[in-house]
């Protein structure tokens, strides 16, 4: 554990919530753990949602756990100590489901711990935040790390509300509490405000202290937005149950600490009209049955932060997507399953969504890639990931923003076993990279510990790293650029020739060359140019396309992503 930096800005560790000690009081991290490596178990639920067989990626990897966040917060000083104790420990991969505000590299603790683990030959994934789906916010945004994006599963769990008048709504939510009668009435919170309370105007929402606990008392309720806690205000003020209207997401389950469901603006208007059409409106929520549907998947989740990168641009992040969306995976049964202190239910399992969840899948999957090839570098794991990866479809809503939604696209660990030919980087590359967005030699010595670096006179360009995606931002006007790739032959069958094949950003004339490449040695590195160039770029926010090499078996493709200066973000 790593309590340091924590209590000597927040002082010592005691109150109800947490253990000073290794052990997990929040549930997030056995959660985490158990998806990238959990052992296989039969049975595995939550009150009877999801019932079967789960495991993680890599069963038979070992996890070592370091813990760095007390009470939900995590220092710098911590995350640091953390990453130094892991590589120090000789851990192959670390899976770091934290984040925070897009900061300068120099002042990202995460970056810079995670340079030293790349630096050691350690493979380090990421979540990308769930501050989406506005753009721009992603982060974890250093290039040596692996950006991970949440994606839905073809699994929902839905939690029926019956009316009065025998009309009934779907809702989505993790609902395993069964209310013990048929009917209790049913309000509004905006109905039933306090009027003397200072906090009136947002009965709404239920916030806190705003609802007539009189009328409350035995009902079910209806409160707007997606406010955390208002399960608790109904609670505390006597309610038997809550109806949460989200007008924007009602893809992710959510377990509440009393019988609850959460149901879109449409279904909200018939409830409500109801409500309002009756003298003595009643109601009952059903508890939750799991659905399955295979038009669910693969959609970006709603909530999973989108590029572009706002550090570096010319860097696309994220850089691919995995489930992260009612996740079933293990959890202390001293951790409250909802997040609320009166809720006294116990579970050895729990099912949560975000880019936390998400970030441990591809850690799975770069375990697994690194059993069969224990010697490739931290980048090449990376690369085979994102270049076997399937991109989404962009007819589904959530997925509109393409690969600033989810990078290269969604993971498929077995593809990336055999991915043909790899982009690789080592930490000198990326310390050349740090001089190209200017940092001094001095700076990076510091960071990188490279005693005697120095940075090129002829500065090398951002866009020249050999990253598996391309992207070209801010352009002005006209374009007219070319990059450079080297590929590395990571398959052994013989002699192998790829041919490039191209989908153009609308607008933008590409030209490779040269257009095939042929490999008749082990870890042959060969390059490539790639020319983009445009008289004048059309308005849309993004250009995408692709930029693909194949011999006719392995398939090795890069998202390609183009923005105008003018683009409004």
């Amino acid at each position: 554990m790593f309590p340091n930096g924590f209590e000597h800005y927040f002082g010592p560790i005691t109150g109800p919530g947490e253990y000073r000690s290794p052990r997990d009081a929040a549930g997030h991290g056995s959660h985490t753990a158990s998806t990238a490596g959990g052992s296989s178990v039969r049975h595995a639920n939550l009150f009877g949602l999801a019932e079967g067989t789960a495991r993680g990626g890599t069963p038979t990897a070992r996890i070592a756990a370091y813990k760095v966040c007390w009470f939900d917060s995590c220092t710098d000083a911590d995350i640091l100590a953390a990453f130094d104790a892991a590589v120090a420990d000789g851990v192959d991969l670390i899976s770091f489901s934290i984040g925070g505000s897009p900061q300068d590299y120099f002042s990202d603790s995460t970056a810079i711990g995670a340079f030293h683990a790349v630096q050691n030959g350690v493979f380090v994934s990421s979540s990308a935040g769930n501050s989406g789906p506005k753009l721009a916010t992603v982060t974890n945004l250093a290039p040596w790390l692996t950006t991970v994006a949440a994606s839905s599963i073809d699994r929902k769990f839905t939690s029926s509300i019956v009316l009065g008048n025998n009309l009934s709504y779907k809702g989505n939510a993790l609902n395993t509490i069964s209310l013990s009668h048929p009917w209790y009435p049913l309000v509004s919170g905006e109905g039933i405000r306090n009027a003397s309370s200072p906090f009136a105007d947002y009965a709404k929402y239920c916030d806190n202290g705003s609802l007539d606990s009189d009328k409350v008392k035995n009902s079910l309720v209806v409160c707007y937005g997606g406010l955390e806690g208002a399960d608790a205000t109904v609670l505390a003020a006597g309610g038997a149950g809550i109806i949460l209207v989200n007008t924007m997401d009602k893809s992710t389950g959510f377990a509440f600490s009393i019988p609850g469901s959460v149901v879109g603006n449409a279904d909200a208007k018939h409830i409500l009209k109801y409500i309002n059409s009756t003298r003595s409106p009643v109601a009952n929520i059903l508890p939750s049955i799991t659905t399955v549907d295979d038009s669910l998947v693969p959609e970006t989740a709603i909530f999973s932060s989108r590029g572009p990168n706002i550090i570096t641009p010319d860097i696309l992040k994220p850089d691919i997507t995995a489930p992260g969306i009612d996740i079933l995976a293990a959890w202390p049964p001293v951790s409250s399953i909802s997040g609320e202190r009166t809720d006294n239910r116990s579970s050895s399992y729990n099912i949560i969504s975000g880019t936390s969840m998400s970030c441990p899948h591809v850690t799975g999957a770069a375990a697994f890639v690194k059993s069969f090839h224990p010697k490739w570098s931290p980048s090449a794991i990376k690369s085979a990931l994102m270049t076997t990866a399937t991109p989404l479809d962009g007819d589904k809503r959530f997925n509109k923003d393409g690969a600033l939604g989810y990078g290269s696209g969604l993971i498929s660990p077995v593809k990336a076993t055999d991915p043909g030919k790899v982009y690789d980087a080592d930490t000198t590359d990326f310390a050349l990279f740090l001089c190209g967005l200017n940092y001094t030699s001095e700076q990076i010595q510091i960071v990188s510990g490279f005693s005697n670096f120095s940075c090129p006179q002829d500065l090398p360009s951002v866009n020249d790293l050999n990253y598996p995606s391309i992207a070209i931002a801010n352009v002005q006007g006209s374009l007219n650029r070319s990059i450079i790739r080297t590929l590395t032959n990571v398959g052994f069958s013989g002699s192998s020739t790829y041919t490039v094949q191209i989908q153009a950003p609308k607008g933008v004339s590409v030209t490779v060359s040269p257009s095939s490449l042929h490999f008749d040695a082990p870890y042959q590195r060969l390059s490539f140019h790639a020319n983009f160039q445009a008289h004048s770029l059309p308005s849309e926010v993004h250009l995408s396309g692709s930029l693909t090499w194949t011999d006719g078996l392995h398939v090795v493709r890069s998202p390609v992503l183009i923005w105008p200066a003018s683009s409004t973000l």
